[in-house]
């Protein structure tokens, strides 16, 4: 049963890594070649947005990554039931990258936009990830 909870999250993690390093090159990119939808100062919102996009993308994919690892290196730690964090890491991975990256989309006079209803849907369920894990639930 771990082993398919492994392969699952290196797969994950992995999967979101390379996408949050090709928004990090993209955003390079604007920056590079000084797209005015992005540089100007009145898009800081969308510029901060995507910057937090990319980063919890990178350090979401990596929590992948260790969470498949540490359930072959500790397997007397792993929880016995890995479904809720499991699902709790995966919730997260998608809802905390994407939330801020919708955020950035359309910003309202310096507010993200409404996609940002997903970030701290996405903070609760890394929460619960985090707590079920450490707990051994």
């Amino acid at each position: 049963m771990a082993d398919r909870y492994f392969r699952r999250h290196l797969h994950l993690g992995w999967w979101t890594l390379l996408a949050a390093v090709a928004l990090g090159l993209g955003l390079a990119l604007l920056r590079l070649f000084d797209v005015e939808t992005y540089q100007h100062p009145a898009h800081e919102t969308r510029r901060l947005m995507w910057t937090l996009a990319h980063v919890h993308g990178a350090v979401l994919g990596l929590l992948h990554i260790l969470f498949g690892v540490s359930l072959t290196l500790a397997p007397s730690l792993a929880p016995p039931s890995l479904r809720l964090p499991s699902r709790a890491l995966t919730a997260a991975g998608l809802l905390l990258p994407v939330g801020f990256f919708l955020g950035g989309v359309s910003t309202y006079a310096g507010d993200p936009g409404l996609g940002i209803v997903g970030v701290p849907v996405g903070a609760v369920c890394l929460l619960v990830a985090v707590v079920a894990t450490a707990r051994g639930q």
